[in-house]
């Protein structure tokens, strides 16, 4: 496998494009080598639909689009990014608010903690933000102590 690949896609900042994005993200992982039944898979398309929804319901309809990017470095580690063009980063809801929603980047700390990852938020030269999540590949059979 090369040292690098990467795939993305940008979708339109609408509901509809969260499960667009979530089977983007299956077909790359399959073919390069993840198959679409593994439990990682399910937490990757999991990561990635928070992420989508976020950038769909969080930029106000200030960011008309989104992108999905991915990256396999050197089959060590798989990179997820999310990016939008609205400059107000991910933030952690008030305990009221979370009753209905606004757990979504709780449930992608946690997700990226279980399987030994990490999150970052990184601004663009644009004004907005691509939210990465590093998780290891390999081995990429499940959250650590399996």
């Amino acid at each position: 496998m090369a040292d690098l690949q990467e795939a993305s896609v940008t979708l339109p900042s609408d509901p509809a494009s969260v499960s667009t994005a979530r089977r983007y993200v299956t077909g790359v992982l399959a073919e390069w080598g993840l198959p679409g039944e593994a439990e990682t898979a399910d937490t990757v398309r999991l990561i990635v639909s928070e992420l989508a929804t976020n950038a769909v319901q969080h930029t106000f309809g200030q960011s008309p689009t989104f992108t999905v990017a991915l990256r396999l470095e050197r089959d060590e580690q798989l990179r997820i990014g999310v990016t939008d063009s609205h400059p107000r980063w991910p933030q952690r809801l008030p305990a009221a608010v979370q009753q209905d929603n606004g757990r979504g980047m709780v449930i992608i700390r946690w997700l990226t903690a279980e399987y030994g990852g990490r999150l970052s938020v990184i601004p663009t030269p644009e004004g907005g933000k691509t939210v990465w999540i590093a998780l290891p590949w390999t081995p990429f059979q499940g959250p650590s102590g399996d």
